[in-house]
């Protein structure tokens, strides 16, 4: 029975059922309730969809902030009968980079094939993953995409790793965080002759040399051309409004709804004109985002193990955003499964339980001094909801803290284990 339940034919089918399941309640649901399981932002893609079959522009669509690929590829749900077809292509995503999650910890993880359907599960039977999926969050493209861009990374396909790392740019902004580790772990295996001046210093044009080795050069040519490509046909079909909504639209967007961040209550306030002030201390937020997830982490990090230094960049970079919802919590689900077979979570199954507990807990303090906010109407902004969003800020610090150290942990096991199975072979 367990090698049944751990084999890839029934995890793989066990998921399809799951979001199966799901996207026939959300059709029940929809049909019958007033509060709708569809997220509201699966009806402005589909409307910017209507628009783009009429031969318009998507960004007719008031809030479409996305795109027009996006738009492209959900021209479907235009026709009679089709609606529903963007929530089966996003489920589909999903289950492809579970597929792709199997293959990298199979292949480049070692892992048996038992072991390896074990932790692909935690992204395909993820209820939460499954949930947004259906409900018509378009995450799970850009889960596909970002999975298969390590699984190209991982098979030294540089150009094509390179051609996905500017798709997933242009499709998301925050995918650019990965190429400082990317290139920072491409590092040539074989050693290098190192060509020094008198006094016995590197040269800086060798030192620049060996940085930019074949791999780099080729990731970098690789995904400004596709990101430039891509970016200069949608500006030449729809112009400046694509600019202002795919790109400029996230520097100063002040979305205070369903948002966990710290800055919640500042972006409500700022929101008001005649609440607004001239310090804006949530136009900072950027700063220890991009510090943390673009320079620090990948740089020391990212040639230990690349996959888990990815999930602790999306990890810094989602929890110290200005903007916080639950669909980008799926940004960095999507690299746990590469992390936790060697985590201090496992290890010490009491410290896991804490984490789980906390990080729900967290969620859920959140989410009904939201819900008195946004459904009963009453003012729950201060102290309660500002509290209870610091307080899921301090929780995810102290998991980003265990991630980082479990990183540096596990290197350094890898290390000795390699060491020791070279002194095996010697002896």
């Amino acid at each position: 029975m367990s090698k049944i339940l751990t084999s890839p034919a029934f995890a793989f089918s066990a998921a399809i059922a799951l979001r199966a399941a799901l996207f026939s309640y959300g059709l029940y649901q929809d049909s019958t309730s007033p509060v709708k399981y569809t997220d509201i932002d699966y009806f402005v893609f589909t409307d910017a969809a209507r628009f783009t079959a009429w031969g318009r522009s998507p960004y007719e669509r008031e809030t479409y902030r996305y795109t027009p690929l996006l738009a492209w590829l959900l021209i479907p749900t235009a026709w009679p009968g089709w609606f529903s077809f963007g929530k089966i292509l996003f489920a589909a995503a999903d289950v492809l980079a579970g597929f792709l999650i199997y293959q990298i910890l199979r292949s480049e993880e070692g892992m048996a094939r038992e072991r390896a359907v074990m932790f692909a599960n935690i992204w395909l039977l993820n209820p939460m993953v499954a949930t947004i999926s259906t409900r018509g969050s378009s995450e799970g493209l850009l889960g596909v995409m970002v999975v298969a861009l390590l699984w190209a990374v991982t098979k030294r396909r540089v150009v094509l790793a390179g051609v996905l790392l500017g798709l997933a740019v242009h499709f998301k902004i925050y995918p650019f965080i990965y190429g400082v580790s990317i290139l920072w772990s491409l590092e040539d295996k074989k050693g290098k002759g190192k060509a020094v001046s008198g006094d016995g210093i590197p040269s800086v044009f060798q030192t620049a040399s060996n940085f930019f080795n074949a791999n780099r050069v080729a990731l970098l040519l690789a995904s400004l051309a596709t990101f430039m490509i891509l970016n200069y046909n949608m500006y030449n079909i729809y112009g400046w409004p694509f600019v202002q909504n795919n790109f400029l639209h996230h520097a100063t967007r002040l979305d205070h709804r369903h948002n966990f961040s710290p800055y919640n209550t500042l972006l409500y306030l700022n929101s008001s004109p005649s609440g607004s002030s001239s310090l804006k201390l949530e136009s900072l937020a950027f700063l220890p985002q991009l510090l943390l997830s673009a320079v620090a982490i990948p740089l020391s990090l990212a040639k230990k193990d690349l996959p888990s230094t990815m999930l602790a960049q999306t990890f810094a970079f989602v929890t110290f955003n200005k903007v916080c919802t639950s669909q980008y919590f799926l940004w960095y689900m999507v690299f746990l499964p590469f992390y936790l077979s060697d985590s201090s979570f496992l290890r010490r199954p009491a410290l896991g339980i804490t984490a789980i507990a906390l990080w729900v807990g967290g969620q859920a303090l959140w989410l009904q001094q939201g819900y008195n906010l946004e459904f009963l109407g009453r003012s729950t902004f201060v102290p309660g909801l500002w509290l209870s969003s610091i307080l899921f800020f301090l929780v995810n610090i102290w998991l980003l803290g265990i991630f980082v150290t479990d990183i540096s942990y596990q290197s350094r096991l890898k290390a000795d284990y390699r060491g020791a199975q070279r002194l095996k072979k010697h002896n």
